[in-house]
C-alpha cells in the first residue's frame, strides 16, 4: 500500500484549534455541555467524575438526528459532510480534524476518516498517521471507542483527542499511578487492573515522523489485541487509549452499568454522570468496580 500524505504542517494544530474554538462558539457551532466534578477514591486511583449541570442540548441535538434520519430513511452521519464551522485542520489525505461539537472536555478533538469506514473496524496505519501528527504538538490523550459496547455513539470511524492534564492538579491522567507500576517491558498487563488489559510504552520521539511511528504503533496495535484474545477475525468491542508515552487496550463487555455509560475515558480514571442518582452509584458501588462490570474479568 502507497504511503499517504501528511497535510498538517507541523507546530500548528495547538494554534489552529484555539482560534477554531473560539469562531465555532461565537457563530453557534459548538455547544459545550457545562459539568461540575468531584474526585471519589477506590483501589489507589483518584477518579475524576463529572456531572453533567445541562443535558437539554445533547439530549435536542439526539432527537434532530433522530428526525433527520426518519425524513431520509438512512441513519445521520454528522461527520460527513462535517460542519464546516467545526473544521479545525486537514490531517492527511485519509483525516481531517474537527472540534467535537458537544465537548465536556475543552478544545476536545475528532479525528475522522474523510470517507466512511465503520467505527467497529480496525485501525490502519493511516489512524496512526494521523494520530501521531496531532500528538505532535498536541500534547494530549487520543482515544478509540470500538463499538456501541465501548461507548462509541457513532458509527463513522473517529479517534478522539483531549488535552492533558485531565485533571487541575496531581497526575496527568488519573490512572497514572497504576502505570508506574508496571515494568516496561513488550507488553504488559497492568496487574492493579481488576479486569482484563493489554499494555506497552511507545516512543515519544516519534512524534517526529507520522508514518514511521504509525508503523511501530500499529505493530504493538495487533500485538496487545492479541494479547487481550481479539483479533481481526474475532474481534469484539474494546477501548483504546494512547498518549505520546503509552497505549492501553481494555475489551469491553457491555456499555452501561445500570444507566451509566462508559467510554474510553472511564478507563483513563475519569467518568461521566448525568445527575446526583447516577453520582451516587458511583459512590455507593465505586468507580473502579463499575469499569470491572463494563469490562471483562
Amino acid at each position: 500500500m502507497p504511503q499517504g500524505k501528511i497535510l498538517l504542517e507541523s507546530g500548528t494544530l495547538w494554534t489552529s484549534v484555539k482560534e477554531r474554538t473560539e469562531h465555532a462558539l461565537q457563530c453557534g457551532a459548538l455547544l459545550s455541555i457545562p459539568t461540575e466534578f468531584e474526585f471519589i477514591e477506590q483501589d489507589g486511583v483518584r477518579f475524576l467524575v463529572r456531572i453533567l449541570s445541562n443535558l437539554n442540548r445533547k439530549k435536542a441535538a439526539k432527537e434532530k438526528q433522530e428526525k433527520q434520519s426518519a425524513v431520509s430513511g438512512q441513519e445521520f452521519n454528522p461527520f460527513l459532510p462535517y460542519e464546516e464551522d467545526l473544521f479545525v485542520a486537514d490531517i492527511s489525505d485519509t483525516h481531517v480534524c474537527i472540534l467535537n461539537k458537544y465537548n465536556v472536555v475543552d478544545l476536545h478533538l475528532l479525528i475522522i476518516t474523510r470517507a466512511f469506514e465503520e467505527q467497529e473496524s480496525l485501525l490502519t496505519l493511516e489512524d496512526f498517521a494521523a494520530m501521531w501528527a496531532c500528538l505532535d504538538d498536541f500534547d494530549g490523550l487520543a482515544f478509540y471507542n470500538s463499538g456501541k459496547n465501548a461507548g462509541a455513539s457513532q458509527r463513522h470511524k473517529h479517534l478522539q483527542l483531549v488535552p492533558l492534564p485531565l485533571v487541575p492538579s496531581g497526575p496527568q491522567i488519573p490512572i497514572e499511578p497504576l502505570l508506574r507500576a508496571v515494568q516496561f517491558q513488550d507488553s504488559n498487563a497492568i496487574a492493579k487492573l481488576p479486569f482484563v488489559n493489554a499494555f506497552a510504552p511507545l516512543n515519544p520521539d516519534w512524534v517526529r515522523s507520522p508514518f514511521t511511528a504509525a508503523q511501530a504503533t500499529l505493530e504493538v496495535y495487533r500485538s496487545l489485541l492479541g494479547a487481550v484474545g481479539l483479533d481481526a477475525k474475532q474481534l469484539g468491542a474494546y477501548n483504546l487509549l494512547a498518549t505520546r508515552e503509552w497505549m492501553l487496550i481494555v475489551p469491553r463487555s457491555q456499555e452501561h452499568f445500570q444507566s451509566i455509560s462508559v467510554n474510553s475515558l472511564g478507563f483513563a480514571g475519569s467518568l461521566l454522570v448525568r445527575n446526583a442518582g447516577e453520582m451516587e452509584i458511583i459512590k455507593a458501588q465505586g468507580p473502579m468496580t463499575i469499569l470491572k462490570n463494563v469490562a471483562i474479568s
